[in-house]
């Protein structure tokens, strides 16, 4: 993409910015199957996922939420439809396969996005029960300059 700026001579100059499409996860879990903890759960997700990743809403290519299948009162995409800026993303809501032994009341996230090559550090959010999913990103992202 093809940017143009005035320098502080007032001259015209054009740069070239290149973008790719990138992929930001996240996981968390609802304290119980209800509309209300899901709500809870999707919001901070979203929020921290904004938080740490500079999201232009315009560069949003999907969003794909995965739910346990003990999760079931409400969808996940709808939550975020609501946010400001996100009535016209992709959205889809998918059930994980069940695993014995595996976490449960989890949704995970997985945003893809147009971003500047230049923007190299991605942040992917583990919350709650779910940061045992990815200890790895979990302490990395915990240490600067890691």
């Amino acid at each position: 993409m093809a940017i143009s700026t005035i320098t502080k001579k007032g001259k015209l100059e054009d740069f070239i910015v290149e973008w790719r499409v990138q992929a930001i996860r996240g996981a968390i879990t609802a304290s119980e199957n209800t509309e209300e903890a899901i709500r809870e759960a999707v919001t901070e997700l979203l929020d921290e996922l904004e938080a740490y990743n500079q999201i232009d809403h315009k560069n949003i290519i999907s969003v794909i939420f995965t739910t346990t299948p003990d999760l079931d009162a409400v969808f996940p995409a709808a939550i975020a439809r609501k946010r400001p800026n996100w009535n016209h993303v992709a959205l889809l809501d998918v059930q994980q396969m069940h695993v014995e032994g595996s976490l449960n009341h989890c949704i995970r996230c997985l945003l893809q996005i147009n971003m500047p090559t230049s923007q190299v550090k991605i942040h992917h959010s583990y919350l709650r029960k779910a940061k045992n999913l990815r200890p790895d990103w979990t302490l990395a992202q915990a240490i600067p300059n890691s």
